[in-house]
């Protein structure tokens, strides 16, 4: 855990605030840090800023599954319409990854479960010694947050929820999934319209479909000639991802794009190419991810079905759909028993209010998931902001979402039924280049 006292005077303190950035496999040990970003700083007199680590997860007891090495490695290939002898040989690396994580983990591998993690927060609880718990969970942290309302309604004093995941357990995680590969073909798409909005600046074309064409032909590119020997499609597929989760990411990366097709790859390099000192949290990361995914639910064990299922998404969605598979595929032949996932309902009365946060064009988590946790958690209100897709909103660019998130946390005020904030502005194409550096993401993520 890590601990930051209140800022305000003993009259104004609320306690703790508890905070995960959601994952699978991310630490929230950080979040202290927050209090003195300005969105922040109302909050932070009132509350003590907790974050911590998962079980499995950086300082508490890591769980590993391959060499460290292996999850930067590079340069890598990332097809859209893989081959069959290329899809033969990810099933035969997904089968060594699950074996790897039973081997390295042993009988501890079944217990990294979303379940344990919303009874870890119990004892968290328990231990800050708050009678009820005041909690911000981002991403999959919303997911375990809403078990957590569901197992334990009793002690939960505020919470908001922030991109929430469906909680239905039928999409719990195999559908969940395929679902969001699609959402993030719009997203992808959003990020194209802006760079051909921003022609004169970028110079990538007019259209969505001409900046499209530039992208495939510096992945076409990289594949015969990875940039800076570290860069081939993989990783240039990875660095684009960012800007689907976050719009922060849209002007360096499309510059970047630009600077490679002028003959300039530096800022590419820097951008996408895996760095040696994150490989082992990188690891630790992903082994924490497929962990709690795959026994959490169960998944299909046969790869034809993931074959068909998503062969038929990416001549819809090729942006991500088959990067997703390979993310994903251990859960077909993980060693550990599988869960089935809890049915989240709570009862009119058993919870105080609940705040959800919600971009209505988020692609990690689908905003339609908002919709049905709100469906599901009775008494929850739900926070939209219109037109925009920024994976987790709380603390961030949009003051009309974080007027309502603290009022609720500082007040415990909700809007009556739900509310609607008009989107924050899109990114300046020139500002970046101002300051240069990457942006500084302080909100959730």
């Amino acid at each position: 855990m890590s601990r930051g006292r209140a800022t305000g005077p003993t009259g104004e303190q609320q306690g703790a605030l508890v905070f995960n950035p959601g994952g699978p496999g991310a630490s929230g040990m950080w979040f202290p840090l927050l209090a003195g970003v300005p969105e922040w700083e109302r909050i932070a007199r009132a509350y003590d800023f907790v974050g911590y680590a998962p079980r499995g997860v950086d300082r508490s007891a890591p769980l590993s599954c391959q060499d460290p090495r292996e999850a930067v490695r590079a340069p890598t290939l990332s097809p859209t319409h893989p081959s069959p002898a290329y899809k033969r040989e990810r099933v035969a690396e997904a089968r060594r990854y699950a074996a790897g994580c039973a081997r390295h983990a042993g009988a501890a591998l079944r217990h990294y479960t979303s379940l344990n993690n919303a009874r870890d927060l119990d004892v968290l609880r328990a231990a800050l010694g708050e009678e009820r718990l005041t909690f911000m969970g981002a991403s999959y942290g919303t997911y375990f947050g809403a078990l957590y309302a569901d197992l334990f309604p009793s002690r939960v004093r505020r919470m908001v929820l922030d991109a929430p995941v469906d909680p239905a357990r039928e999409k719990i995680w195999y559908r969940s999934n395929l679902e969001q590969s699609l959402a993030f073909e719009g997203r992808w798409a959003d990020f194209r319209a802006w760079v051909a909005r921003h022609h004169d600046v970028f110079g990538l074309g007019t259209s969505p479909e001409a900046v499209g064409h530039h992208y495939e032909e510096v992945r076409a590119r990289l594949a015969v000639r990875p940039a800076g020997g570290r860069v081939g499609p993989g990783q240039l597929q990875s660095a684009m991802l960012a800007a689907v989760y976050h719009d922060d990411f849209w002007e360096p990366r499309a510059r970047a794009l630009a600077a490679y097709l002028r003959g300039d790859e530096e800022p590419l390099v820097a951008q996408a190419a895996p760095r040696a000192e994150l490989a082992r949290g990188a690891e630790n990361a992903a082994a924490v991810y497929t962990a709690i995914e795959c026994n959490d639910a169960p998944w299909p064990r046969e790869f034809a079905v993931w074959d068909r299922d998503n062969t038929a998404l990416a001549r819809r969605a090729p942006f991500e759909t088959w990067d997703n598979v390979w993310m994903n595929l251990p859960c077909a032949f993980w060693p550990a028993p599988r869960q089935q996932p809890l049915e989240v309902r709570t009862r009119r009365g058993e919870l105080p209010p609940v705040l959800i946060l919600a971009a209505e064009r988020d692609a990690a988590t689908p905003y339609e998931g908002a919709r049905e946790l709100a469906r599901r958690l009775k008494g929850a209100v739900l926070v939209t902001e219109e037109d925009a897709g920024t994976h987790g909103i709380g603390g961030g660019a949009n003051d009309c979402v974080n007027g309502h998130l603290e009022e609720y946390l500082l007040r415990g005020v909700t809007p009556v039924r739900r509310a609607s904030c008009a989107p924050h502005p899109e990114p300046d194409p020139v500002s970046l280049e101002r300051r240069g550096a990457e942006p500084v993401l302080r909100h959730a993520v």
